[in-house]
């Protein structure tokens, strides 16, 4: 069984950091895109960052020079650096990552989402 999990979640002032962490888990046999997505209350849930196996990286304009994305290949792991963040930030950050993996019946691969951390922005 595969999973994306993340964490670093939390309560921050207008203004503060937080960093997000995705890590992928069980028999993983190679990672393709993988991309961060958040909720706010009341909203459709949006596309924040991508960023494939080589590092290449896109942002959703909201984000652009605040939010930093990266991987760490060797450790199936994907992060999130929030900086100058506000208000409209809140919302639970899910992670999503196509995975291929290893199973009893040979291999097999498809799109995963982890269960979501939230970041509440509040003075």
């Amino acid at each position: 069984q595969v999973q994306l999990v993340e964490s670093g979640g939390g309560l921050v002032q207008p203004g503060g950091s937080l960093r997000l962490s995705c890590a992928a888990s069980g028999s993983i046999l190679s990672i393709g895109t993988m991309a961060w997505y958040r909720q706010a209350p009341g909203k459709e849930r949006e596309l924040v960052a991508t960023i494939v196996s080589g590092g290449s990286a896109n942002y959703a304009d909201s984000v652009k020079g605040r939010f930093t994305v990266s991987r760490d290949n060797a450790k199936n792991t994907m992060y999130l650096q929030m900086s100058s963040l506000n208000a409209e930030d809140t919302g639970v950050y899910y992670c999503n990552a196509y995975l291929g993996f290893r199973a009893a019946w040979g291999s097999g691969s498809g799109n995963y989402w982890g269960q979501g951390t939230q970041v509440t922005v509040s003075s």
